[in-house]
């Protein structure tokens, strides 16, 4: 049975609020924190990636639950609708620190929040995504609703994205105690518009077949993951991507504060991220459909990697022959942002193809434990990501506190030295580039998913069905439903 319209628009719905709330925090929980709140970026950088450490044991854990969870609503929904309550509570208060706490407590108020995000959110985007292999028979089905998910998601990201400053300046007002005010009112709409997706995402999407068998404990998911060499592969490059696109959108904000300056600085800054979130809409929603048709996605992919990298090289060459101008900035954020949102979906589609492979190769089909994955290392890319970051804002001297007064609208860029410049632009732009490289190459080497060879697995996913069906005999009807159905 095809997906109904109604399913696909449930399913996107609940990737918009979702990526909604982990684009907040991904791009924005370093800023609210050093810049607003006051905490060392250091400090910041530590946190941020501490919780991506506890992660690497949560994530997969949570992988294990969901493949043993058993209800009448099946067994990603209730975690789905769980997790989502919990995480948009822990999203507001996040971004709700106490104004009269300072020190060793905003810290402390910091990791926990943070930590208690990174939990709950795993809760609800590991069945999120492990849903996809349950209702979709693979093969162009699944590369379609990924592809709507995908894109979906990418709306998310890009709402945040466009309008996040622009509401919290509306809500709050200017200067710092203003910034406070508004990310906390911003959130809590955030939060919401959360829970109002994911509720209609549960109520509209059912598991339409499981494989049964034996959950895996973590010694025998870990054991599968190395196994299944191309979830491993996958997971390496989303890894390497994710990271350095977390880079730029970590330090974005600093980039057009401290760097590009004047006291309009940002509006400039809304600009750029309202062209950016368009571009990487188009991206998914427009440019992967058209080169899909017109070729693979292994060279859609290689296409899209070469594309980021020209961005950021030309970022890097536009930043010293002037910037008076934002406009000139849209030439490599359109490489940038189009190659974003485009990998968005080709990772999401790579790694549900591996639940095939895998299925295969190892006799098991593990969505949750590979999917678990996925999560855990977008979240551990954010986490390096916020920890360069944060490294690059200390070392470089780039704070509020340094050159700001009374929350006075000023040019800040024009009290940043020529070096702190300089260390900022190569570490937008330098780091995500090697990274980028390094991606290709593994994915070259490693990785064998061709377009014809997932249409092989599908082939042999649907032979091994049909053989399983064959020998289960046909279905024995309970004496209670042979006489209701009689009746």
């Amino acid at each position: 049975m095809q997906l109904h319209f109604k399913e696909k628009l449930a399913y996107g719905l609940g990737a918009v609020g979702k990526d909604m709330v982990y684009m907040l925090s991904a791009s924005y929980i370093l800023y609210y924190y050093q810049d607003i709140m006051g905490v060392s970026a250091v400090a910041m950088g530590v946190i941020l990636l501490v919780a991506r450490i506890f992660d690497a044991f949560n994530d997969p854990i949570m992988g294990v639950v969901v493949a043993k969870t058993k209800t009448r609503w099946g067994k990603f929904r209730p975690w789905l609708m769980i997790g989502t309550l919990t995480n948009a509570v822990i999203l507001f208060l996040m971004f709700s620190a106490p104004p009269s706490m300072d020190g060793g407590g905003l810290v402390a108020y910091a990791a926990i929040t943070y930590i208690l995000w990174g939990v709950t959110y795993t809760m609800m985007d590991i069945p999120y995504w492990s849903m996809i292999p349950a209702f979709t028979k693979g093969g162009r089905e699944r590369e379609g609703l990924t592809t709507i998910a995908r894109s979906c998601a990418g709306v998310g990201s890009a709402l945040v994205t466009i309008f996040t400053m622009m509401i919290v300046h509306i809500l709050g007002g200017d200067g710092t105690e203003g910034e406070r005010v508004g990310f906390r009112w911003f959130a809590l709409a955030v939060a919401v518009i959360f829970i109002v997706f994911i509720f209609i995402t549960c109520i509209s999407i059912k598991e339409r077949s499981t494989v049964q068998m034996e959950s895996p404990s973590v010694g025998q998911m870990f054991k599968a993951l190395i196994k299944n060499d191309q979830a491993m592969t996958i997971v390496i490059a989303i890894v390497l991507i994710n990271t350095a696109i977390y880079i730029t959108s970590n330090l974005v904000i600093y980039f057009f504060k401290y760097d590009f300056g004047g006291e309009t600085w940002f509006n400039s800054y809304t600009f750029f991220n309202m062209f950016g979130g368009a571009i990487q809409i188009i991206s998914m929603m427009v440019f992967y459909p058209l080169l899909r048709k017109k070729t693979s996605n292994t060279k859609i992919f290689y296409i899209t990697l070469m594309s980021a990298i020209i961005g950021y090289a030309a970022l890097f060459g536009i930043a010293f022959i002037g910037m008076s101008n934002v406009f000139i900035l849209f030439i490599p954020g359109f490489f940038i942002f189009a190659a974003n949102g485009v990998l968005q979906v080709l990772t999401t589609v790579f790694l549900a193809n591996t639940v095939d492979y895998g299925e295969l190769k190892n006799g098991r089909r593990d969505e949750s434990v590979i999917f678990s994955m996925q999560t855990f290392v977008v979240k551990l890319a954010s986490g390096v990501a916020a920890f360069v970051a944060a490294l690059c804002l200390s070392i470089n001297s780039l704070s509020n506190e340094a050159t700001t007064e009374k929350d006075q609208v000023i040019d800040f860029a024009a009290n940043v030295s020529t070096g702190a410049k300089m260390g900022l632009r190569m570490t937008m732009t330098i780091i995500p580039i090697i990274g980028l490289f390094i991606a290709i190459l593994v994915f070259k080497k490693k990785f064998i998913l061709t377009d014809e060879k997932v249409e092989e697995l599908a082939a042999e996913i649907a032979k091994k069905r049909e053989a399983e069906r064959a020998a289960a005999g046909p279905e024995v009807i309970p004496e209670k439903k042979r006489r209701r159905h009689k009746d």
